[in-house]
Parts: structure tokens; sequence; C-alpha cells
């Protein structure tokens, strides 16, 4: 016979836990030998071992109470039960894990994958890293606002990016981030951007440098955080103008600004159109 702390070795327990189960009503309270002290056999240490096992795999006590008076076929088709649920969340807990590693260089938060391409993309073409998290940061509530159109606006991001212009245009702002306001580098920006803009409105239509047609109040909320993250950003909108183009977020073509500053508009596109051969 076995006394208490000799079952809860055997079983691989601890003495509180055996008095727990016996709290529980899992393991049977035994017979008392004439000191008064609780005496095991064999069997309680089986018992016992089913019960930690059982306890040990997630399954509440309960449940452990069920199975323990169940026959061997309700046992068998219990335990396959627990072992798909088991299953389940395993497959659970791994999606969460890729979910956390996409976090380890901060784009995957609330980021779809197309979008973390993207935004390695960039920073694989030079593109200041501040202007990467600023994307980044847009990003986030357009995949909230209408995760249905990441993929479109994706796609469309990524043919922009071929173009050598709009390259050039990144990595000039990212030149300008430190620069002030009257830096004539943002003139020479806005003559890029605008040279961009333009062109590509006019081969692709206005619809397409208008690439995420949001409401203009969620527009608005971009654009300030546009102006919060790269300051110049605002200081380009102005020069933007002047050259036949408001907005950031969203892009609309406006008539040019009489005696705008830096070159005319049609001869900055002509400047960065492919020369016909």
């Amino acid at each position: 016979m076995l006394t208490i702390g000799e079952l809860a070795s055997y079983a691989g327990v601890t003495v509180r836990a055996v008095r727990h189960y016996h709290a529980k009503g899992l393991l049977p309270e035994p017979e008392r030998d004439r000191s008064g002290y609780r005496r095991y056999d064999a069997g309680a240490v089986v018992a016992l071992i089913k019960i930690r096992t059982l306890a040990g795999a997630g399954i509440p006590l309960g449940r452990v109470r069920e199975l323990l008076q169940a026959d061997e076929e309700e046992f068998t088709a219990a335990i396959t039960d627990i072992d798909k649920r088991l299953r389940a969340e395993i497959l659970e807990r791994q999606r969460h894990r890729e979910k956390i590693a996409r976090l380890a260089p901060g784009d995957g938060l609330a980021l779809p994958p197309e979008v973390v391409e993207y935004l390695d993309r960039l920073r694989a073409l030079g593109v200041d890293e501040r202007i990467v998290q600023f994307e980044r940061d847009g990003w986030i509530p357009l995949a909230a606002l209408s995760p249905e159109r990441i993929p479109e606006w994706v796609a469309r991001k990524r043919e922009q990016i071929t173009d050598p212009r709009c390259v050039d245009f990144y990595l000039t702002l990212g030149q300008a981030l430190d620069r002030p306001d009257d830096d004539p580098a943002l003139t020479e920006l806005a003559d890029k951007l605008t040279a961009c803009i333009t062109q590509m409105a006019d081969e692709q239509g206005e619809r397409y440098v208008d690439d995420i047609n949001v409401e203009p109040a969620f527009a608005k909320l971009m654009d300030t955080l546009a102006f919060d993250a790269v300051p110049p950003a605002r200081k380009l909108i102005e020069l933007l103008k002047k050259r036949g183009w408001t907005g950031w977020t969203k892009l609309e073509r406006v008539a040019p600004m009489p005696g705008a500053a830096g070159t005319r508009q049609e001869d900055t596109a002509a400047q960065y159109a492919p020369h016909e051969r």
C-alpha cells in the first residue's frame, strides 16, 4: 500500500494535486489505516495517471470525470473528438505564429502580404525608409476601409513604380525630407511630379492617377497623415496646384495658376517624356 506522497511521486503529480482531484471527485478517497493516513493501491496509481494525462491535454476536469466513467467505445469516440479539436487549435496557433512573424519587420501589422511585398519593393528601389513608413501607415486604414480593393490598388502601384519618373520622384522626395520649404529642391520635385502625373494622366486617363478613389473626408485624413509624416508634402501641394494639380491622396487636375513658379506644365512634361527615335 502507498502513502499519498508515494502515490503522487509514482504518478508524477504533487500531493496538492492528489488532494484537489479528491475534492473534485475524480479520484476516490481510499481507506485509511489505523493511524488515520490514506493508503493507496496500484489501481489508484493507474487512475491518477489517466487523470493527469487527460487534464494535461487541456481537457476540463468536468469532462475528465465523464471520460473516466465511459465505456471503451465512448472513451475512444471522445478521445477522437478531443484530438480533432486539439489539431484545429494547433493550426490556429500556427496561423497566429505566422502573423506574429510578419510583425518582426514592422510592416505586417494589419497589412496583407501583397502590401508588404510592395513596401519591400520600395526599399529595394532605394526609397527613404521614412517614406516607406509613411506609405505603410497609409495602407493600414486603406486595408481596413476596403480590404477587397487592396489587390487592385497594389497592382496599380506596382505598375507605377516601374516608371523611372515615379521612382525618381520618390528618390528626390527622400532627399528633400530634411530641407526647408524654400529649398529649390522642392520646386524641382514639383516639376518632376507634375511631369510624371501629367503624362500618366494623358496616356492612361485621369482615373489612373486618382488611384484610390476614396471619399473626400477620408482623403483629407490621409493627407493630414502625409503632412505629419513628410512635412515637405504640404509645400509640394502648393507647388503642384500652381502647375495644374491639387491633392495628395486624391489627385485632381485644375487650371494652372497664372505666373506659376518653375517651368510651364507642358515644357516640364516634355522634359521627362521619352524621346522619339
